[in-house]
């Protein structure tokens, strides 16, 4: 018979810190065994396909084991610290008779917790029966706790474990539910088990006679298949696809083979835009904001959306529906160390220019520091990359996907032009609109962005227009 201590040992999950996120890489841990931990204590910083970020453990105690160690992935709703709590409940119950004396390190099947656990602000992990798949542990990693230990999860006592629910993401959920389509009577294609849109399409399609089950071809010669390429270390780097990184090429992949793109031109005189500039900053209403020409182009973009609301859409593909917003959620294009991220500032229409100063420099200062949260990144309609601050004259950019539009601004450069009749040295640059064809027409982005580069060249039309 096993005896309980005073303590009980609580297992933290790994949350889903963003919305439908399945993974998560361990970026870096804050404590080690043995150290004390306080309730909100940040104890790791992990990075997800959409951002870094830092996770509070919800209680207090003692760090028991670290179950991974950095620069492991661990899926969503795996315990990757352990942590005794003392005075939590009293005694646990006895270990049962038919589990082995010692369980293994790697995670077990997850008790459905009940509710929505407290792990970030804002954010939480959603009552769910999912079952992940089991991960290896990695070698060396710390033993899990005796089986005298009480184990609770996140805070929360567990439950007895549900039927596993398929693995799909939220919009290849809704698709199903919009098609009809029970997602537990579909076969996944997709890697891991997991069930694609063309999955829920294809279940979806009435057949006339029962398909042939499909053939998989047998590898050639398994052996040499499973032996890695051989390459010169000394002239080649290879690195792991992960991150942002494997997110922004899924996201570009998806986007660029699924909207078809159209991208315009226009070359445009911003020599007044720039003096306007110049004023701006000496304005008290905008004295310690940041000012540059990106903040008149946004504001140039507002208008010309206001102008042209349908171009401030995106493409329903499961109800064949257009969606126009009614409200502007301005992405801003970031090149930070661990790649590209789009966060967009909500509601940029209502915002006056001071505002908009404000929230641009937040944007791009979190940006910077790595600190950008998921929910910063979600819900954006319209996005600005500016490509001119490397040199670019322009370029051909891909949508974000779910938005309509992406307007891309090059280097503004002294150049010669027709000025009043005269060819006088001038600040010039060249925008470029791409937009989705499917439910932009060539006339409605032209407009768009003939209006952006008439603001550009007289910014007295950002008081007329607006």
């Amino acid at each position: 018979m096993t005896t309980m201590t005073e303590a009980s040992v609580r297992e933290f999950k790994m949350p889903d810190v963003g919305e439908g996120l399945t993974e998560a890489e361990i970026l870096k841990w804050y404590v080690q065994p043995g150290d004390t931990v306080t309730d909100g204590q940040v104890v790791c910083e992990v990075e997800t396909a959409k951002a870094a970020v830092e996770l509070p453990i919800p209680y207090d105690g003692v760090v028991r084991a670290l179950h991974f160690p950095e620069g492991t992935t661990v899926d969503v709703g795996t315990s990757i610290i352990a942590v005794a709590v003392a005075g939590a409940g009293g005694a646990a119950p006895e270990a049962p008779a038919e589990q082995p004396a010692a369980a293994p390190a790697a995670p077990q099947e997850e008790p459905k917790p009940e509710g929505r656990q407290p792990v970030l602000v804002g954010y939480g992990v959603a009552a769910s029966s999912t079952r992940r798949r089991p991960r290896k542990s990695p070698e060396g990693g710390v033993p899990a706790p005796a089986q005298a230990a009480r184990t609770e999860l996140n805070g929360h006592a567990g439950a007895v474990a549900e039927k596993p629910r398929p693995l799909a993401k939220p919009p290849v959920r809704k698709l199903a539910k919009d098609l009809g389509v029970d997602l537990a009577a579909i076969t996944p294609s997709g890697p891991d088990g997991v069930i694609t849109r063309e999955d829920v399409h294809a279940a979806a399609t009435p057949r006339t006679a029962e398909p042939a089950a499909p053939v998989v071809p047998a590898p050639a010669a398994p052996a040499s298949a499973a032996a890695p390429a051989s390459y010169d270390t000394a002239r080649e780097t290879r690195i792991p696809v992960k991150g942002v990184r494997k997110a922004t090429a899924q996201a570009m992949v998806g986007s660029a083979f699924t909207a078809p793109h159209v991208t315009e031109f226009v070359t445009v005189d911003v020599t007044r835009t720039l003096k306007l500039v110049e004023e701006l900053k000496q304005d008290k209403e905008m004295q310690g904001l940041r000012v540059n020409p990106l903040l008149l182009i946004a504001k140039a973009l507002l208008v010309a959306i206001k102008r042209n609301p349908d171009i401030n859409a995106s493409w329903d593909e499961a109800n064949q529906e257009i969606v126009v917003k009614h409200y502007v959620n301005l992405g801003i294009a970031a090149a930070t160390p661990r790649g590209l991220i789009v966060p967009n500032i909500k509601d940029a229409q209502a915002k006056t220019l001071p505002q908009l100063a404000e929230a641009l420099g937040e944007l791009v200062a979190t940006a910077r520091e790595g600190k950008t949260s998921p929910a910063a990144m979600q819900g954006g309609t319209v996005t600005i990359t500016n490509v001119g601050v490397f040199g670019v004259d322009t370029g051909t950019p891909i949508l974000n996907p779910g938005e309509s539009a992406i307007l891309a601004v090059g280097a503004i450069k002294l150049q010669p032009w027709v000025h009043k009749g005269k060819v006088k040295p001038r600040q010039v640059t060249t925008l470029a609109l791409s937009f989705d064809h499917r439910l932009v027409d060539g006339e409605l982005g032209s407009k768009v962005l003939a209006d952006v580069a008439a603001i550009l060249e007289q910014p007295k039309r950002l008081i007329t227009w607006a």
